[in-house]
């Protein structure tokens, strides 16, 4: 049975610099920090990635550098998912080419599929590209909800080891753990939160992790929480959670990853390039953001 997908995997930033060019540079360092500090995975040219406003060339070679410096030390996930099927299985193809070890794939946004036509584009690219796939649902930017009916029927193909699910809610989270229980026997099915202020929550309850923004900025903290978690040291998890609750609040006061770039960018540890249609963080969030670091020590 293959290991479930466990621990604290970054949403990594795409660097850019400030003429909207990408930064390798920074990117490099960025992945070295990341490993350095504990972090399970990285997964690249997700939403956090800008994977909306990076063209194909640039997606693919994003993961293409990822995997190159992260050098087989921690698995590396792609970011896959598209509105067409065909494109999503293309994106996913080329992935798995270039040695990404799992593949994120998105909910088909903007078309709005129903769980049917949700069903039939996973399958369809399940079948067609031999990576572990994890479905993502993340339905305030997609404008669709996989459900976890849906989720159970998919979870049979050999290929589908996961979800992030980033619906802030008790129930889908009580039925999503559900769905791992009844798998146990056969599979390893890896439950991931997608959402920072509750993770650790969730792991409490007996999700696997989380696919985190936060963990871009407090890339040790998070893979501690979620250590603590899984070795069942709740009330360690719950102490230390506490200390970021504000953090995760303010990486969120504008679309992600206006936030989590310009924190970045205050630590110093990337450019200040951000592509259109996003700009830089409105300066009203600045001094906010700008304390919460300080008091973090984070610069």
């Amino acid at each position: 049975m293959m290991q479930p997908l466990q621990g604290s995997f970054v949403a990594l930033v795409t660097p850019m610099l400030p003429n909207g060019e990408l930064d390798y540079g920074s990117l490099k360092d960025l992945v070295e920090w990341q490993i350095k500090d504990g972090i399970s995975g990285i997964v690249s040219v997700g939403t956090t990635g800008e994977s909306a406003t990076v063209n194909v060339v640039e997606h693919l070679e994003i993961i293409e550098k990822t995997i190159e410096y992260s050098n087989g030390r921690v698995p590396v996930i792609a970011g896959t998912g598209a509105n067409s099927t065909q494109e999503a299985i293309e994106l996913t193809k080329t992935a798995f080419n270039l040695g990404a070890d799992y593949a994120l794939v998105v909910t088909p946004y903007y078309n709005k599929p129903n769980q049917e036509g949700l069903f039939k584009h996973y399958l369809k690219i399940a079948d067609a590209v031999n990576i572990p796939q994890i479905l993502y649902n993340v339905p305030s930017r997609t404008a669709c909800d996989l459900k976890p009916e849906t989720v159970f029927r998919l979870s049979d193909h050999q290929n589908i080891i996961g979800i992030k699910e980033a619906v802030d809610d008790e129930q889908r989270m009580h039925e999503l753990l559900e769905i791992k229980e009844k798998l146990k026997d056969k599979k390893n099915f890896s439950i991931l939160s997608g959402d920072d202020p509750t993770f650790n929550l969730f792991m409490e309850k007996g999700a696997d992790g989380v696919i985190s923004v936060a963990a871009n900025v407090v890339p040790k903290d998070i893979s501690q929480i979620c250590k603590f978690n899984l070795s069942e040291e709740f009330s360690k998890a719950i102490d230390l959670n506490k200390r970021f609750l504000n953090l995760y609040d303010l990486l969120f006061v504008e679309s992600n990853p206006i936030p989590v770039k310009w924190a970045l960018e205050k630590m110093k540890k990337i450019d200040s390039g951000i592509r259109l249609p996003l700009v830089s963080l409105n300066k009203v969030f600045h001094e906010e953001i700008s304390n919460e670091l300080s008091k973090l020590e984070l610069i």
